[in-house]
């Protein structure tokens, strides 16, 4: 499954996998799930959505300033993707990361999606600083090649139902997102 979005975005929205039920069966990333649902809603409360809901491939939804994409690009089995599968995927995400050459942040869905960043970045020629930084929803990391990881928990239902992520979360995720693009 490819990524979707404004070529020229300054922001990188990576998740962990299409979804079985969602992509996987309307052909665009977080498309037609519940997952989908929350994150299209946070980026038309952000100003880079035009709509907050996207229901197929076809459905008018335009990203302005923002490109949603994932690490690996198969469903995984029971949603748990294999070492194997990681890495015949990351080149994939690298080669994404290239073509967007104004991209300056990647919001991170979860850690996969932020360990997974860390590798295509050194493999785009960051050097990362040791300790490997960590995970965590509001982390953030500046990479000496100028480009920016923020970390947000997963809108995974099991996140949103729980409360674990919340509108206000995802929000505050994005309006800093915004902020550090304008000042790149």
């Amino acid at each position: 499954m490819p990524g979707f979005g404004d070529r020229a975005a300054a922001i990188v929205v990576i998740g962990l996998a299409p979804a079985a039920n969602g992509a996987n069966r309307t052909g665009r990333v977080f498309t037609g799930d519940r997952s989908g649902d929350f994150l299209y809603a946070a980026l038309h409360r952000a100003g880079l959505a035009n709509q907050p809901t996207s229901e197929h491939r076809d459905d008018g939804l335009r990203l302005d300033g923002a490109y949603v994409t994932a690490v690996n690009r198969c469903p995984p089995p029971a949603n748990r993707p294999t070492p194997s599968e990681r890495d015949n995927c990351l080149g994939f995400l690298v080669r994404e990361l290239r073509l967007l050459g104004r991209a300056r942040v990647l919001v991170t869905l979860g850690s996969y999606a932020w360990d997974n960043s860390l590798r295509a970045a050194r493999e785009l020629g960051a050097e990362l600083p040791r300790p490997r930084p960590r995970f965590g929803h509001g982390a953030e990391l500046e990479l000496d090649t100028g480009l920016r990881l923020l970390g947000c928990f997963h809108v995974s239902q099991q996140n949103t139902f729980t409360g674990r992520l919340t509108e206000p979360m995802i929000d505050d995720v994005f309006a800093r997102a915004r902020e550090l693009s304008a000042g790149s």
